[in-house]
């Protein structure tokens, strides 16, 4: 196995693992101070406290970003296989 199609597996492994947060996160709130739904530039804090990601958000703007890079990273993998 070669170097580039190495690194496009560890990155589809980490898609599908931050897919499976999102999904479990919007099933039961699991995973809500998960590292991967923080803000780049600024927080939300209310009293001290990081506020988790809104669900809406997490549902329409997460979940569908994650999904296109899993798609493409697959679709990648098979060029280069």
């Amino acid at each position: 196995m070669n170097a580039k199609s190495k690194a496009v597996r560890e990155r589809i492994a980490s898609l599908e693992q931050a897919i499976a947060r999102a999904r479990e996160y919007l099933e039961n709130g699991e995973h809500a101070h998960w590292t991967g739904f923080r803000p780049l530039f600024a927080s939300k804090r209310r009293g001290g406290e990081e506020l988790p990601p809104h669900k809406d958000w997490v549902e329409k703007v997460f979940l569908p970003r994650k999904e296109k890079a899993l798609s493409q990273a697959e679709k990648l993998l098979e060029r280069l296989g």
